[in-house]
């Protein structure tokens, strides 16, 4: 069986092509990254194209603090056009095609034409179901936002139509493509694992100061209010809030809510720094609003950092409520407050369910598990049992 993907950046796709390749079913993995940037990914060159050149000038844009909304929505809505159309007139003979979505459409169609199956692969919550989220958190914050790119919504709503099937990494995901009217039959979960290699303890919490940690995107899809608003009621006279990941336009006009004593905003940091920060906190925060299923969680339990998840984080297929972490609601900072006082008043309970994040991810086996049930899912489509 000869396997094809298709991503624009990265997520987990070279997760799955490792897992691929190691199998020996790896045909080709597309890419808008540019190939130098992939030269620790542990996959031969000849496997990887890449069409890097709209990525590579909106990288430079990002890296630069230069924000228009417009242009930059035009630069990605290109971004996945180009691609698309790159893999689609170039795409080899294979038997399945795994487009990210809003990459695919046309790919995806192609690849039916010539009797190969198609796999729409989401990382998130529907398409729809994200657009109409956002929009209640930006208006509840009275920040402006114009919605998701219309064209996008659109061609992700044709990808889903055109594909045999759709993959998303948790339950919550799944739930909210039934919500918006898929078939169940055509959804299928598989989630994410961690890199076990990249990711293990290399330190310590320190014992006098309670370190709380947040990654990802400052934004208000991450929730972030919920989190300062939270660590500000933390009543605790040595603590610590480091905010690492880059800062959204417009969230600057949420600091000014909050008392930012004690909160550092450290900015994107090298995997290599993140996994020093995860091992030397006492808790990572992740209280957001929607997502598929955030990787940075399976990171700091790799780590031994416990998690304060929401559950639309994916969080139900990673780990157990009260063993590993606690998983909360939406939108609710007393919660989040509550279980941060009690991990900071209960020494020992935080040390068990550090011993037990590191024991339920090595359980998970790395990227192994994932890599199984894909390839599971594969040999069905392909034999016409799925």
């Amino acid at each position: 069986m000869k396997i094809v993907q298709s991503v624009s950046g990265k997520f987990h796709h070279f997760h799955l092509a490792r897992q691929l390749y190691g199998r020996g079913m790896l045909e080709a993995i597309y890419t808008s990254y540019p190939l130098w940037k992939l030269r620790n990914e542990n996959l031969p060159t000849d496997v990887i194209k890449t069409f890097p050149w709209i990525h590579t000038l909106l990288a430079a844009k990002w890296r630069f603090g230069i924000h228009n909304e417009t242009i930059d929505n035009d630069l990605l809505w290109w971004l996945f056009e180009s691609l698309d159309k790159y893999v689609a007139r170039t795409i080899p003979a294979c038997d399945v095609f795994i487009g990210i979505s809003a990459s695919g459409l046309y790919t995806g169609a192609q690849s039916k034409h010539r009797g190969i199956k198609y796999i729409c692969d989401r990382g998130s919550s529907h398409i729809k179901y994200q657009d109409n989220i956002l929009r209640e958190e930006y208006q509840r914050w009275g920040l402006r936002f114009s919605g998701i790119d219309l064209r996008v919504i659109n061609k992700e709503m044709n990808e889903y139509e055109l594909a045999d099937c759709i993959t998303v990494p948790s339950e919550f995901a799944r739930i909210s493509f039934i919500e918006m009217g898929v078939d169940p039959k055509k959804v299928k979960k598989i989630p994410y694992g961690a890199d076990l290699k990249m990711f293990t303890p290399v330190g310590s919490p320190p014992k006098d100061i309670f370190e709380v940690l947040f990654v990802g995107q400052v934004s208000l899809r991450k929730g972030i209010p919920y989190l300062l608003s939270a660590f500000s009621n933390l009543k605790h006279s040595q603590k610590r809030l480091r905010i690492v990941g880059s800062v959204l336009p417009g969230m600057d006009d949420i600091f000014k809510n909050y008392n930012m004593d004690n909160v550092e905003i450290l900015g994107p940091l090298p995997q290599s720094r993140l996994k020093h920060i995860m091992s030397t906190s006492h808790v990572m925060v992740l209280p957001s609003i929607e997502e598929g299923l955030a990787l940075v969680q399976g990171q700091a339990m790799a780590c031994g950092c416990p998690l304060i998840s929401t559950v639309n984080t994916g969080a139900e297929d990673l780990f157990t409520n009260e063993k590993e972490g606690f998983i909360v609601p939406i939108r609710n900072p007393d919660v989040i407050a509550e279980k941060l006082e009690y991990l900071a008043q209960d020494c020992g309970q935080r040390e068990k369910m550090s011993h037990a994040a590191l024991a339920r991810v090595k359980a998970i086996n790395g990227w192994d598990t994932y890599g199984e049930k894909y390839v599971q899912l594969l040999s069905d489509i392909t034999s016409g049992s799925n």
